[in-house]
């Protein structure tokens, strides 16, 4: 290759490297001209996004209480719960009996139980404190609040 060929080789390969720039200069340019209005106003769109954000932050101000109110009831929530499922008469009705624990955060709830028979179902309930019964929890009642207690 001729020394002339040489110098015409590495000038088009400056032009390609000067061209790629440019492109990459001009579709920066693009990208931020896109943001402008098409009428030019761009006062007129700022005013819009300016309206725009108050009635956001007018919803977000409507929206405070009801989060606070949600906040100070979250407590109370039950977000404790297990069933467990015995067979109450031994063998004579099945395993269709239920202790089911329903207890908020700090503990606080109580225990259902149905007893099935062949003939009736017994239904009662039970009050749970800080994990505990008010009164003596049956095994399965127990268990019920121990399963709640980790989940």
């Amino acid at each position: 290759m001729t020394a002339e060929a040489l110098v015409a080789l590495g000038a088009a390969g400056l032009a390609l490297v000067a061209a790629a720039a440019a492109f990459v200069q001009v579709s920066g340019i693009r990208r931020k001209l896109s943001a402008v209005p098409a009428d030019g106003d761009v006062f007129e769109t700022l005013r819009g996004l300016d309206r725009d954000l108050a009635s956001v932050e007018g919803a977000v101000a409507e929206m405070r209480p009801v989060l606070e109110s949600v906040r100070r009831r979250l407590p109370g929530a039950i977000c404790h719960t297990a069933v467990v499922t015995f067979d109450a008469h031994h063998d004579q009705a099945g395993r269709l009996s239920r202790a089911i624990a329903l207890l908020n955060e700090r503990g606080d709830g109580l225990v259902v139980t149905l007893m099935v028979g062949r003939q009736d179902t017994i239904f009662f309930t039970k009050m749970i404190r800080a994990f505990e019964g008010t009164e003596p929890l049956s095994p399965e009642e127990q268990e019920a609040v121990d399963l709640a207690t980790t989940s």
